[in-house]
């Protein structure tokens, strides 16, 4: 999720959930909201900008980063963020036909 404070979001969801929150890297704490127990849809929480929508949002991983843009392109999809460059994955931000934001996500 995309928040404007994420240490006070780790908070919450930690105390509330009981989910397992890593210290920040760039920013991005990992979440894992399962144990060995039970299972979970493991996640993040990072401080978004200023200018782009934040809430919850999920994040596709896909095989080709470049074919999937096109692709969501060209069935109607708004590009929010162009592809991002990071250590070990690229990243960009769309938006459905129906208003809906998501982002694409390729492992290095």
């Amino acid at each position: 999720m995309k928040v404007q404070d994420p240490e006070k979001a780790a908070k919450f969801y930690s105390s509330v959930f009981g989910w397992e929150i890593s210290a920040p890297n760039w920013d991005y704490r990992e979440v894992t909201t399962g144990g060995e127990e039970k299972s979970g849809i493991n996640g993040g929480i990072a401080k978004g900008p200023n200018d782009y929508p934040y809430g919850t949002r999920i994040q596709i991983e896909v095989d080709s980063i470049d074919e999937a843009i096109e692709n969501a392109k060209e069935n109607g999809a708004m590009i929010v963020r162009e592809k991002m460059e990071f250590d070990q994955f690229y990243l960009a931000y769309l938006v459905d036909p129906v208003g809906l934001g998501f982002g694409l996500i390729q492992n290095k």
